[in-house]
């Protein structure tokens, strides 16, 4: 990993699984908590105009998942309950696949969205990352996230943290539609939304792959292990632990 060059970055962009926050959070509560709500948060809306796109996006999903010979869930169609039932099944299996696609991460920031808001649901990040976002604004920095979980859920999740509403520090979020993370395509399209060159960014992941792509797109980038007696096996070079003291006063 080249040292860094912290005179060029304008912009810090992260990842939020393992980054910014514990995995077990998304693993042991945010998917569990959509896995359980899935069937009655479709039932009870089954009728909204914006659902009703959700589901036909399934149902492409369901095609391109069969193309791939991935053996998803048979789909009905037969009737509006064969319909749903279909969704839902298929809804299912993609969570415990931990599916990236853009159909499932939309439902589940819906669905998240109402564990929030009823309070049975609170956003987790890693002690540090409040102080590195407050001493980053100082320091001029552009803040933003990209991570497979809908803008939303992302919104949702840096909200309601033991911390505060830590969204005012981040100026922007990107999901899936902007490609996915581990396309050097889709940090172009990150740096030209922002009107900065690539060069301008640090990236920080713990997916080698995703750091790869960064870096391809003419990024810098650095690999985070939260866990520090974890060894690398990534070829990225020296991994960050922490954000303590990444980019200091």
């Amino acid at each position: 990993m080249s040292p860094l060059d912290e005179s060029q970055i304008r912009v810090i962009l992260l990842d939020i699984e393992g980054t910014t926050t514990p995995i077990d959070f998304v693993y042991k509560k945010l998917f569990p908590y959509a896995s359980h709500e899935l069937e009655s948060f479709l039932r009870k809306h089954a009728q909204d105009p914006e659902i009703q796109s959700l589901i036909r996006d399934l149902r492409a999903q369901h095609e391109v998942d069969e193309r791939k010979g991935l053996q998803p869930p048979d789909w009905k169609s037969d009737s509006e309950e064969a319909r749903l039932r279909s969704s839902i099944a298929h809804g299912q299996w993609l969570i415990a696949r931990d599916s990236k696609c853009t159909p499932l991460k939309s439902l589940q920031g819906k669905i998240w969205q109402q564990g929030f808001t009823s309070g049975e649901l609170r956003g987790e990040v890693f002690p540090d990352v409040p102080v590195a976002f407050e001493r980053w604004q100082k320091r001029g920095k552009i803040i933003g996230i990209y991570s497979s979980g809908s803008v939303l859920a992302q919104q949702l999740l840096f909200r309601s943290t033991v911390s505060g509403d830590l969204t005012s520090y981040i100026y922007a979020f990107f999901d899936t539609r902007v490609g996915a993370k581990t396309e050097q395509e889709s940090y172009k399209k990150i740096a030209a939304s922002l009107s900065s060159a690539p060069r301008h960014f640090l990236f920080i992941s713990d997916a080698a792959k995703e750091i790869e792509a960064a870096q391809s797109a003419g990024m810098q980038a650095l690999l985070c292990e939260r866990d520090a007696r974890a060894a690398s096996s990534s070829g990225q070079g020296e991994a960050i632990h922490s954000f303590d003291n990444l980019i200091s006063d």
